[in-house]
């Protein structure tokens, strides 16, 4: 993208084409993904195991905790990017780009170190039995060890494109791994591996995949760092200013808090469930992978939103900030209103798709599917209220507000929803269980708006 069709994107252009413009790509890229995610479920699920399918719900919450890693620094640094753009010092920005990308080695590394060392207790916090130890290790190990430095660069490397203009390149990069994983996933898992070892298979796919976006990303930074304001030369890191490594981590860390605590709740929720048995946790898996469909596209919108409010917030344009809040919360509501509709009317085919029962014990893969069904048409209702709680952080994160940003993350996650949990597991049990995220996120919405609300009249208030 050239530099004057950038500024274009940012300054000029109607709202609703520059939401378009950097939404759509992410969106794809998000959903691909997704798919690329469910994918790993479906096929395991052909097995018709059960067992399986909870070991991977249990993998899952670690190789999710991945994401929160990428933020600190992808949504810290391209944020912190973004806006100094916006005031006109890209040679600053090249400084701030070089920190996030080796910063983002180091904790990586760091993240894979920790979860070798620990797995087994770690894995039997998060709800694994002696039924599904053996299918989470082996799932953990390829993925999560092995695999969290090229997981979290790209996904960090997606985030400093987008916030420079090239939304593109990034979901190209995304994209291509999620694609490359769904064509992988039946070739290991049922024709170059034997019977059995599946989940193995899963694995080995998606590190291979998450090792190819890697690359790409990587050759797409040196090759955008030569006309944008991105750099990966470690001798770029020298001289960068202490206020922007501040900047950075404003936003950064509570982006990478929210997303923690979420991942945080998902712990509390997997071990609570185990307690209803390994096919209430199996189905909550399976819930949990096909409510992320809209979330998917509303994470995409809210991610295509920041840099267009972050530029605008910096550059002192403060009514194209606003429509950009307003037209994006706009499309977010309505997607989000769609989705209740179509899970409420479709759960039973939708989770069918993930479990067979004509292999494997079609005894207990009912069982999951009936709890699985009953958990759907709960937490779709959850829908609106989480996309409101998202862009609610991503406006805070743009304008640079880290305090909302991680007040909003502790009191969403640890005030209301996991309290909710205990509450409603113990007066309704699993049911109960799964409405705990309606009444968490409904909570955090009306929070989050008043939050903004007052954060904004704050900062009209300091530039008068």
């Amino acid at each position: 993208m050239k530099t004057d069709d950038k500024k274009e994107l940012f300054e000029t252009m109607p709202v609703p084409r520059a939401i378009a413009a950097m939404a759509i790509p992410t969106i794809i890229s998000q959903l691909i993904n997704l798919i690329y995610n469910m994918v790993d479920t479906f096929f395991i699920g052909r097995t018709g195991n059960s067992y399986m399918v909870a070991a991977v719900t249990v993998a899952f919450t670690l190789f999710m905790m991945t994401i929160a890693f990428s933020n600190l620094f992808g949504i810290g640094g391209g944020s912190q990017v973004a806006r100094m753009i916006g005031s006109g010092r890209d040679a600053d920005a090249k400084k701030v780009s070089a920190f996030s990308f080796y910063s983002t080695i180091v904790i990586a590394l760091s993240y894979s170190l920790l979860i070798g060392v620990f797995m087994d207790p770690i894995l039997r916090i998060l709800g694994a039995s002696d039924s599904t130890m053996g299918f989470a290790r082996q799932y953990v190990w390829l993925v999560v060890v092995i695999g969290s430095l090229p997981t979290i660069l790209s996904m960090m490397s997606a985030h400093l494109l987008r916030n420079v203009g090239y939304s593109k390149q990034a979901s190209i990069g995304l994209s291509g791994g999620g694609i490359l994983n769904i064509v992988l996933d039946p070739l290991f898992m049922f024709v170059l591996l034997p019977k059995g070892w599946e989940v193995l298979g899963a694995a080995l796919a998606t590190l291979l995949s998450n090792i190819a976006s890697c690359i790409y990303m990587l050759i797409m930074l040196n090759k955008v760092s030569k006309t944008s304001a991105l750099s990966i030369r470690f001798p770029d890191i020298f001289g960068i200013q202490r206020e922007d490594i501040k900047g950075v981590f404003t936003v950064g860390v509570p982006s990478a808090i929210l997303t923690g605590l979420f991942d945080v709740a998902n712990i509390f929720l997997n071990a609570l469930m185990a307690v209803h048995g390994d096919l209430a946790l199996a189905a909550v898996g399976i819930v949990m992978k096909v409510e992320r469909l809209p979330n998917a596209i509303n994470i995409g919108i809210c991610q295509g939103m920041l840099p267009i409010v972050a530029y605008n917030f910096s550059s002192g344009n403060r009514d194209r900030m606003k429509s950009t809040i307003n037209t994006a919360r706009f499309y977010g509501l309505g997607i989000s209103l769609m989705s209740l509709a179509l899970f409420q009317v479709f759960a039973a085919p939708l989770v069918r798709i993930f479990l067979s029962t004509s292999a494997g014990d079609a005894a207990a893969a009912l069982t999951t599917i009936g709890f699985a069904v009953i958990f759907m048409r709960i937490r779709c209702v959850a829908s609106p209220f989480q996309f409101l709680n998202y862009h609610t952080s991503y406006c805070m994160q743009a304008m640079g507000d880290g305090f909302g940003t991680l007040l909003h993350a502790v009191v969403r996650e640890l005030v209301f929803y996991i309290p909710f949990m205990f509450l409603l597991d113990g007066l309704a049990g699993e049911n109960g269980l799964a409405s705990a995220l309606v009444a968490g996120e409904a909570c955090g919405a009306i929070f989050a708006l008043l939050l903004l609300k007052i954060r904004m009249e704050g900062k009209k208030k300091e530039e008068r």
